[in-house]
């Protein structure tokens, strides 16, 4: 149930094994956040949630069924991510580490080199721990133990390793993608995954919007003879026989815990939760939120600084103290009057993205349409409007821009509830990335995935190894599963 990238990769899994295969969805479109989508003027093409994909790169599930014989294409901007600040300096993260030392400095790059250098080399194998429960027998456990000690540190320690801002507040924009607070331990680990994957293979996005990794894990699937059902909801297993002619063999929910609770005691005779299970996960925690704006520009964003104009996506809060604060009160309930903002520029790498004149990747013409797309951290379940708190920072480091905007298309955090119900109170990370839940997520156990209902897991964000568009939550999932069913 739930047809987001995880539940996908879980179905495929499932069919790669011989079984058949029904995916029931809600919406009537597949896809969950990875869609795209035409919200401001027709023939500009908005990614709705997910847009930046290394996390796709180093999956190893996704690698294994390549998806570019299903159409899938891959696109780079000139350079991956660029942090702006108010003296004109940005921090730059690219796949060639001379043009990012370029941007530090040479005190700050050698500081750079060090900490990250050890992790890009190990990146294949560290992946491959790290996109798996925490609880498993590591094949590679001095570079599970290396990257360990640096991951289990406060992101306000590890900024200490640079003297200048922009490698500082380059580290904490990377780093505030944990969705909380940044001075608590293990913060800086989503940090050092991000930045490193970034310097390893880059934050490509597909080619004609996100949608297109959906679009090619559905011919996956279908050429494996598994289906796809929009417009289903179900509320309870009960449900299942009446839908599918039958009594499935397994059940695997793409969905938040609480939704999950709802849906197994919602109706299977013998099937109902074990107190223990459901009371942990009763306690799950989600994080803030997403308030995310979609722009339609003509031509490009007036960034002060030259990198930023190459960059595909941007990082807007200022110095790395700044950063700080304003996602600990964006934890505390609290709109930072100044918000941390992220910025993609999809349409740099992606031309296809863009309406209107001649347009080539790497920039556009004066008169092209543009899409910009953008979100501000909010406090969950925030019931404000925070379009202006975005408008502002990106004016802060692009003045003119407001000029530029021909229509804007908005979800606060309640509508990016609605548009997706994975996204409690707007947490588009599917549960808060506190230092606990970072570790065991959803719950603690030795098969994370499991319910406690024979045949029934979870495979959503909520389960390991937690948010991207990488599908090993859902593949981890059909795993366990698979497993159980052979015991049988």
């Amino acid at each position: 149930m739930g047809s987001g990238p995880n539940g996908l990769a879980a179905a495929v899994r499932l069919a790669q094994a011989g079984l058949r295969v029904t995916v029931l969805e809600a919406a009537e479109r597949p896809g969950g956040g990875a869609r795209t989508s035409q919200l401001t003027l027709p023939g500009v093409l908005h990614d709705d949630c997910a847009a930046f994909h290394p996390t796709a790169l180093v999956s190893p599930f996704l690698a294994s069924l390549g998806l570019e014989r299903f159409g899938l294409r891959w696109r780079w901007a000139e350079l991956d991510l660029a942090h702006p600040l108010d003296d004109g300096r940005a921090g730059v993260l690219s796949r060639d580490p001379a043009r990012t030392a370029a941007s530090l400095g040479a005190v700050d790059a050698r500081a750079w080199r060090r900490l990250f250098a050890p992790v890009v080399a190990d990146a294949e194998a560290l992946n491959a721990e790290v996109l798996r429960p925490l609880l498993h027998l590591p094949r590679h456990p001095f570079v599970l133990a290396r990257f360990g000690v640096d991951a289990l540190q406060p992101a306000t320690w590890t900024i200490r390793r640079w003297q200048d801002a922009p490698a500082r507040a380059l580290f904490m924009g990377v780093a505030a993608h944990a969705f909380g607070r940044l001075d608590t331990p293990l913060s800086a680990s989503i940090g050092l995954m991000l930045a490193a994957t970034g310097h390893a293979v880059g934050w490509p996005v597909a080619e004609g919007g996100t949608q297109a990794i959906t679009d090619a894990l559905l011919r996956v699937l279908d050429s494996l003879g598994g289906t796809v059902r929009t417009g289903v909801t179900v509320t309870g297993l009960g449900q299942l026989p009446a839908l599918l002619g039958e009594r499935p063999d397994l059940v695997l929910l793409d969905t938040a815990p609480d939704a999950a609770v709802r849906i197994v005691d919602g109706g299977r005779e013998g099937a109902r939760m074990p107190p223990r299970v459901r009371r942990a996960l009763a306690r799950y925690r989600y994080g803030p939120a997403a308030h995310k704006v979609d722009f339609a520009i003509r031509g490009d964003v007036p960034w002060t600084n030259e990198d930023c104009r190459r960059a595909g996506a941007l990082h807007l809060g200022g110095t790395a103290e700044e950063i700080a604060a304003a996602e600990a009160a964006t934890v505390a309930g609290r709109l930072a009057d100044r918000p941390f903002v992220l910025v993609g520029q999809q349409y740099l790498a992606d031309p296809s993205r863009s309406a209107g004149g001649a347009g080539s990747a790497g920039g556009g013409s004066a008169g092209r349409i543009n899409p910009l797309w953008a979100y501000a951290h909010v406090p969950a379940g925030f019931q404000g409007d925070a379009t202006e708190a975005v408008v502002a920072q990106i004016e802060r480091f692009a003045p003119g821009f407001r000029e530029r905007i021909v229509a804007t298309h908005v979800r606060t955090a309640r509508q990016m509830s609605l548009y997706n119900a994975n996204y409690v109170g707007g947490d588009i990370s599917a549960g808060a990335n506190s230092g606990r839940q970072l570790v065991f997520r959803p719950r603690p156990a030795l098969d994370p995935y499991a319910l406690g209902v024979p045949g029934v897991y979870l495979c959503s964000s909520a389960t390991p190894p937690g948010g991207g568009v990488h599908g090993m939550c859902g593949a981890n999932a059909a795993e366990s599963a698979l497993s159980w069913l052979r015991r049988q």
